[in-house]
């Protein structure tokens, strides 16, 4: 009976060997796993931040999977009778009225619809944070501009699918954001009414916004960023991985953990990530639609304020003065129309960089070995000064809720936001490219002079020194790996190189800014290996 067993197993697997051969013959899947299988992963912490935007994106579908068996996206209008006393016999919308029953009635729906809100949350903030990153450590250079446009896509994506979602509940709240943006749409010119019209199906609000905005946000921007992210990950296995300076690494070779250890490493992350976001949801309580009520085109909910991913451009039309001119009969609303070019703009801004950091730098090799961050000041500068621009643009979208705890005039809290945005980022580029060349000083001392260990000691003649510590060749490595760019020399030609007294505007332009990212000032010369043999020596001596 044993041997009967076994030779049942025996055939078995021969079969499933036939039918994994037949499979590899026709789609090459083991083939491309086993030489994948061979490849290091870089370990690095900040490594983590593109995993959490994929993990929170898989509860975000998870999550929404489940929601969807119990909403209604429609606008007609239904009596309450649900558990919520308060609200009951109130007349309002299906859609309305299915979110509190998912709140209230269905097992476990509040916690998946409030999972379901912060993992959206997380995984925007999960998204900007990882281009920071990438943004910072130069990540993006050839060959990932691919790479960063995708990401950049994929936040605008995020952006919106968390406004449309956020409407959904058609309760009040969502209702006055709504309002906002309507507002906003009109003020675009020529095409602004017209937008207006097809995006609410009539007269805001309209009676088809919830059933379009469910299709937007269930299954138009879904497709697209799986369609991103799969274009993303496929770009990574690609071209092998960023990396660290340090000691054995370079543009040519990959040092990190097998795909085994990173595969178990990873797993464990996304129940870390999954976990964290459900403890989140069942503590801290987000969007009670049921303290909003339905929403009425009459009422604007107090104090309202939108996720914090939309809190730039809520900021940025709240502290804008209210500006209208008449232009050939037309009435131009730049209380509106400015903040969104201005918003449009920031975000425009960080997709382009990429594009004009390598016009600058003339540099077509492929750059595998991240930057130090503190070694491109300039680039740095501009990362902070983009970022101190979108904190004080938020802050300008809860001037009314900063005033009432202050206790000071909404007035004032305006105006401070509106200087803060033209003061802000200037003071922080500056803070942070002078910390940046402060940091590049440092390096420089530790590397001719050594570590400072602390040790006092008087000499034979009466002069006190302190003793440093020569760095290890790890450690000189780090600090001295990486390449300083030259400016572009305005009379040498793309093509051949030679002088040209005829040098195009676009030319002078490219020298103009090649001078400002890396021109005299802009950098901190590095140590070269005879200044290191000279003061060595004499220490030595």
């Amino acid at each position: 009976m044993g041997d009967g067993r076994q030779g049942s197993e025996v055939r078995a697997g021969r079969k499933g060997e036939r039918v994994a051969e037949w499979a590899d013959g026709r789609l090459g899947v083991y083939s491309r796993i086993r030489a994948n299988a061979r490849r290091a992963f870089p370990d690095h912490w900040s490594f983590m931040l593109g995993e959490i935007c994929l993990y929170s994106f898989l509860v975000i579908i998870v999550t929404g999977v489940y929601l969807t068996l119990y909403f209604h996206p429609s606008m007609n209008a239904v009596e309450y009778q649900g558990s919520y006393a308060p609200l009951r016999g109130q007349m309002v919308s299906e859609a309305f009225n299915s979110t509190m029953h998912i709140s209230f009635d269905v097992r476990g729906g509040l916690l998946i619809r409030q999972a379901h809100h912060w993992a959206a949350l997380v995984f925007v903030a999960a998204i900007l944070v990882h281009m920071m990153r990438v943004f910072f450590t130069g990540a993006f250079r050839k060959p990932r501009e691919l790479n960063w446009l995708f990401g950049f896509l994929l936040l605008i994506l995020a952006m919106f699918a968390g406004l449309t979602g956020y409407d959904l509940p058609d309760d009040l709240l969502s209702g006055t954001g709504l309002a906002v943006v309507n507002g906003t749409i009109l003020s675009i010119p020529i095409v602004g009414t017209y937008l207006s019209m097809f995006l609410f199906g009539g007269e805001f609000p309209g009676d088809d916004l919830v059933a379009r905005f469910n299709t937007i946000h269930v299954l138009l921007i879904p497709a697209l960023m799986v369609g991103l992210l799969a274009a993303h990950l496929v770009l990574v296995l690609y071209r092998k991985h960023t990396q660290y300076p340090g000691p054995g690494r370079s543009n040519k070779n990959v040092v990190g953990l097998p795909l085994k250890v990173r595969a178990v490493k990873s797993a464990g992350f996304f129940f870390l990530v999954a976990g964290g976001i459900f403890i989140i949801a069942s503590v801290a309580q987000i969007n009670p639609v049921w303290l909003y009520g339905p929403y009425r085109a009459d009422q604007v909910s107090a104090g309202s304020q939108p996720d914090w991913y939309m809190g730039v451009a809520d900021g940025l039309l709240r502290v804008m003065p209210g500006w209208e001119i008449n232009f050939w009969g037309h009435t131009l609303a730049l209380d509106n129309l400015i903040p969104l070019l201005a918003g449009g703009g920031l975000f425009l801004a960080m997709g382009a960089y990429p594009l004009i950091e390598s016009w600058v730098t003339d540099d077509d090799r492929e750059q595998h070995i991240l930057d130090r961050p503190r070694n491109r000041p300039v680039r740095t500068g501009l990362g902070v000064a983009w970022i101190s621009f979108y904190l004080v643009a938020m802050g300008g979208a809860a001037n009314d809720i900063i005033a009432i705890r202050l206790h000071v005039s909404l007035e004032s809290v305006t105006w401070a936001v509106r200087i803060g945005l033209f003061i802000v980022p200037l003071l922080a580029y500056v803070v942070a490219n002078r910390w940046a060349l402060g940091l590049q000083r440092q390096d420089r001392d530790k590397v001719l002079h050594g570590r400072e260990t602390g040790i006092v000691k008087r000499l034979p003649d009466g002069e006190f020194i302190e003793v440093h510590e020569p760095l290890s060749r790890e450690q000189l490595h780090v600090l001295t790996q990486h390449e300083q760019y030259k400016p572009i020399d305005p009379g040498l030609t793309g093509n051949a190189g030679g002088p040209d007294a005829r040098s195009s505007l676009t030319q002078r332009l490219r020298a103009r800014l090649s001078r400002s990212f890396y021109g005299e000032g802009t950098q901190i010369t590095k140590p070269t290996a005879q200044e290191y043999k000279e003061i060595t020596s004499k220490h030595r001596r």
